[in-house]
Order: structure tokens, then sequence, then C-alpha cells
């Protein structure tokens, strides 16, 4: 590989207003991309979040606190999230460390059972930075996911959306098509790579409940207000132009007792409105490589 190219060089700056307009069947003004996150919090290291401050101010391992508070989501709070979309018909995408298919079987399992795409975030949580044999790691995991459920993921999101300089070419070469770590654009858009081309599609750390939740400590109630504000205006400029509307949940933090009912009054929101087209995220990468044939974009 050659020296690698920084973002700004894998694509030209584009202005949304500058671009052809994409368009969704029957008159669609927005596209709702639900991604719910599971991960695999190793005892042995440094948890991927905290809540509590760490006593005396020294972090301690094992981190049993944090451990069990993440553990809870795959217990019990994932399950609400099954009925929760079940319920609504939406089958969404699941960013999943590939580790959670062994440790968590039992979880992976029902996710397969209803049809949930399966995209990669790496073998287990941890920034792209810190691992070792990058190459490795993101082959291990596409490898274990296609294992799993047949057929091999296109989509990819780093963990805490990381990658390096060199991470998109990786990715081309494993089979992914599609990522949501560039959260840049209300449109999916395409980057270059020394391996072909690779989308982008708009993920979101606007509407993430860790940002929402546990990094800004927000009430219950602002993943509502936030959704709902945020489904206005793209829903209003939907009307010329579709946008792309991504919530990203994780089962400790949204589906806990005090925040699940926000979430279901949002989708409920949402879900009044005529022209709402609820896609995966390899659903979107069809429609959107369908659009870029018709636009003779290619």
């Amino acid at each position: 590989m050659s020296k690698p190219m920084i973002p700004r060089e894998r694509a030209p700056y584009s202005a949304i207003v500058d671009r052809p307009k994409l368009k969704l069947p029957g008159n669609g003004r927005i596209i709702v991309w639900s991604i719910v996150n599971l991960e695999v919090w190793d005892i042995k290291n440094p948890m991927a979040r905290q809540v509590l401050p760490p006593p005396t101010g020294q972090v301690l391992l094992p981190d049993v606190p944090h451990w069990s508070w993440h553990e809870y989501g795959m217990r019990v709070g994932v399950w609400r999230y099954f009925e929760l979309y079940k319920k609504l018909g939406i089958k969404p995408t699941l960013s999943i460390n590939a580790r959670v298919v062994d440790d968590y079987t039992r979880v992976a399992e029902e996710a397969k059972r209803d049809g949930w795409e399966f995209m990669g975030h790496a073998w287990e949580q941890g920034p792209m930075h810190k691992i070792e044999d990058q190459p490795g790691m993101i082959k291990k995991t596409q490898d274990r996911l296609e294992k799993f459920t047949g057929k091999r993921p296109v989509g990819w999101l780093g963990p805490g959306l990381t990658q390096t300089l060199e991470t998109p070419e990786l990715l081309v070469e494993n089979g992914v098509k599609y990522i949501g770590d560039w959260v840049w654009d209300d449109e999916p858009s395409v980057i270059n790579t020394e391996k072909g081309p690779l989308v982008t599609l708009p993920y979101t750390v606007e509407l993430n409940d860790i940002a929402l939740m546990i990094v800004h400590s927000h009430r219950a109630d602002e993943m509502l207000q936030r959704c709902t504000d945020y489904f206005d205006r793209l829903y209003q400029e939907g009307a010329d132009r579709p946008r792309v509307m991504a919530i990203a949940v994780h089962p400790y933090i949204s589906s806990m007792p005090h925040r699940i009912k926000y979430l279901e009054k949002a989708y409920e929101y949402m879900n009044s409105h005529a022209g709402v087209v609820h896609m995966n995220g390899e659903e979107m990468l069809d429609w959107y490589t369908g659009e870029r044939k018709r636009l003779k974009l290619d």
C-alpha cells in the first residue's frame, strides 16, 4: 500500500445543494436507519464507558461495576429491543462485535432469527488504534460473522467510530461495501480507496444514546425530544430531496426501564407521518447504488 490517504483526499468536498437529487420510491421523504449496538466488554480490560467515578480517583481493574452495568443490557435490556422492533415490523441493523456470537449466542441467535442485518463492529470493544494486527482482526471478524449468519457482512462500524488512515482499504479487502464511521452528511456518499469505492452511510453521534445519556447526562425524555426535533427538520427538507436519519442505541442505555418508553414514543411519532421509509444499512446501500446508476454518477 502506498502512503495512506487522509480523509479529505478520499473524496472532493461536496455541498448537498449542488448534487443531483436522489429519489425514494413512493414519494418517500426520509429514511429512518435504526442501529442496535451489541458489544463484548472483556473484564480483563478497562471498560468502554463509565458512569461511576473511580473511587478516590483510581481506575481499578477488574471494573466489575461497569462490566455488570453493560451485562444488564445483554441479560435484560436487549429483549425490550427485540419486542419493540418486532412490534414495529422493523428489522434494524445490528452493529455487533463478532465475539458476541460466542459469548452471547442466545442474543445473536434471536437477532438472526428476527432477520436483523449484521454489521461488523470489530472483534470486541476497543479502539481500532490499539489493535496490533488490524488486518487480521478485520478478517477474523468478517469470517466469524459470515460463518454464523451464512453471509459476509457488507457494513462496518468501528468501535467508537474509530479507524486509522489504513482502515478503509482493509475493509474493502474483506468484503465491506459501506461504513458508518464518517458522520458528515444527510445522504450517502462514496469515498475512494486503493481497493475500490466505499460508501459512507449517515450514521449519527447526535441521536446516539451514548452521547445523549452517558456523555451529556440528559434526562431520559431527551431522546424523544431530540428525535422529534431532528425528524421534523429532515422531514421538511425531505420534500425537496430525501434525507437519512439514523438512530443508534445500546441495550444497557436506551432499553433501561426509565428510558425505553421514550424510544417507543419516538418511533410512534415518526410513523405517524407519510413518506417515512425504514431501511437497514444494506437496503440503503442497494437503494443508493441504484440511484447512482439512474443519475449516471458512476
